[in-house]
């Protein structure tokens, strides 16, 4: 292969003689993508947080988080390429990773974002057929899901992902996208990212008819559903899969049979 330029979700050019043979994802949403794109034999190395696909954690190199990383640990697997998320992991890993190998970088705000990650992955990798398998399928069940979605009628909601402070998901991130989609309206999109909030003002600030308290990062407990309910005037309090919400990648698929389910429920 002829010497082949791409530029990642950030802006960084790359160029590539041969396509990567040895990946390193430390982003749990797109180690699953990888996996699904066929790649599992060149994934040397992953996060102690990518959890899908299971049997990737007895296989596969630990090399930290998605925060901390083991930069020594990394540079003994020799990898062609280091994937991360610029929410993920902070531009000093990335920094400091660049000196060992190129780094991917992705910015996935939008599901439009998504579809562009996974064909830059087919291009990098080889995979162009996957990649767009992936896409067509992704596309017919978003069609599907905003045809299920067109009628209900929009709700009020607070989706909090962190306790001792509260905080919440704001705006111009992939979970606030995932609410709108669902029709759901996000009370704190004015707010910032992921703002800290004062439970006392949740009335105020727009008193939502339904709290979800998303899976991960936190683990939200009975008794944190009752506190944050108590603040509001009559909203339901619904626990969520934070997966479905907050990963991208091919798990979007499942998402949109999820957000189907819960629909059902509320």
């Amino acid at each position: 292969m002829k010497q082949k330029i791409l530029i990642d979700q950030i802006g960084t050019s790359h160029s590539f003689e041969t396509s990567p043979k040895r990946i390193i994802s430390l982003v749990p949403s797109q180690t699953e993508l990888l996996y699904d794109l066929g790649l599992e034999d060149r994934i040397v190395g992953i996060t102690k947080f990518c959890v899908h696909p299971y049997h990737f954690k007895s296989v596969k190199k630990i090399v930290g988080g998605t925060k901390k990383v083991h930069f020594e640990k990394i540079r003994l697997l020799q990898p062609d390429i280091i994937i991360c998320n610029k929410e993920e992991n902070t531009k000093e890993i990335v920094d400091e990773l660049s000196k060992i190998c190129p780094v991917w970088v992705t910015n996935i705000i939008t599901i439009e974002d998504n579809f562009q990650m996974i064909s830059d992955f087919g291009q990098l990798f080889n995979c162009r057929t996957e990649a767009q398998k992936w896409n067509d399928k992704l596309a017919f069940a978003l069609s599907d899901f905003k045809n299920f979605i067109k009628d209900k009628p929009m709700k009020k909601a607070a989706y909090f992902i962190w306790k001792n402070p509260f905080m919440v998901a704001g705006s111009d991130n992939f979970i606030n996208e995932l609410l709108k989609l669902n029709h759901f309206e996000n009370i704190y999109d004015n707010k910032g990212r992921y703002p800290e909030i004062e439970l006392k003002k949740m009335r105020l600030e727009g008193d939502p008819d339904l709290v979800f308290l998303s899976s991960e990062p936190y683990p939200f407990k009975e008794e944190d559903a009752f506190e944050i309910g108590r603040h509001t005037h009559h909203a339901k309090t619904v626990f969520v899969d934070g997966e479905m919400f907050s990963w991208y990648g091919s798990r979007l698929l499942k998402a949109f049979e999820y957000f189907k389910r819960l629909h059902l429920k509320l």
